[in-house]
């Protein structure tokens, strides 16, 4: 089974493949139902997908905010519009998964990295 940051990959690079057009909301809503495919097949998380939980908190960290809004929201709040979130997006994730493979270094909710 193909990886989750491998699907990404795949989505970024031929998103009408998948999505039918560069959207964050509809990138957003294609991994719900991932999710929801997983856990109603019974099928556990790889741990890119445990890993991946932790977007939403740090994304918030980044931009010093609190919400219950979906990362794909807080995303289009800060760009241009549905394609250019959709940018962003992977721009963010790459930052993110940058992060994770230094587990001693935390985003401090200032913004400032900490070790």
């Amino acid at each position: 089974m193909t990886e989750l940051y491998d699907l990404l990959s795949k989505i970024q690079r031929k998103p009408g493949m998948y999505i039918g057009s560069p959207s964050v909301s509809d990138l957003f809503m294609f991994l719900c139902g991932y999710h929801h495919s997983h856990q109603e097949l019974g099928i556990p998380f790889s741990e890119q997908e445990k890993e991946f939980r932790e977007f939403q908190p740090w994304l918030q960290k980044k931009f010093k905010i609190s919400t219950s809004a979906s990362w794909a929201r807080v995303i289009l709040l800060y760009s241009a519009d549905e394609a250019d979130a959709f940018k962003n997006f992977f721009d963010l994730l790459a930052e993110f998964k940058a992060q994770q493979k230094q587990p001693s270094t935390m985003l401090a909710s200032d913004g400032r990295v900490s070790h």
